[in-house]
């Protein structure tokens, strides 16, 4: 085969695969995690304030009492861990302000008196 014809099919094949990933990541509604991979993941990026029995307050992260290797975190697992905190004696109150991202696009939400409110 001739020399710019090779070049000519490779060129081709380049942006044809090129295009292909380009669309993957766009074709599901909602801003965030378009990609095909995470279309069914729902991530929690969220600032909780926690109040102890004394009246303190403290930042929480949530994120430290996920399973090892987990970075997953949606409103359900987010309850779990509140209610463990506030039911363990960790914090009488938790508080906080995040968002929930999902297949489906952004949306506000808040943690009020121990509860995942969205």
């Amino acid at each position: 085969m001739h020399p710019s014809v090779l070049s000519a099919v490779q060129i081709a094949a380049t942006l044809a695969l090129t295009t292909w990933m380009i669309t993957g990541f766009t074709r599901l509604p909602g801003r965030w995690l378009r990609w095909k991979m995470f279309c069914r993941a729902t991530f929690t990026i969220v600032t909780l304030t926690g109040t102890t029995k004394d009246g303190r307050t403290e930042p929480v992260n949530a994120y430290h009492y996920l399973s090892p290797g987990s970075f997953i975190l949606g409103p359900p697992q987010l309850q779990v861990i509140i209610a463990h905190l506030t039911s363990s004696g960790h914090y009488s109150r938790i508080d906080g302000h995040g968002r929930v991202l999902s297949a489906h696009g952004d949306q506000p939400m808040e943690v009020r008196h121990n509860r995942v409110v969205l």
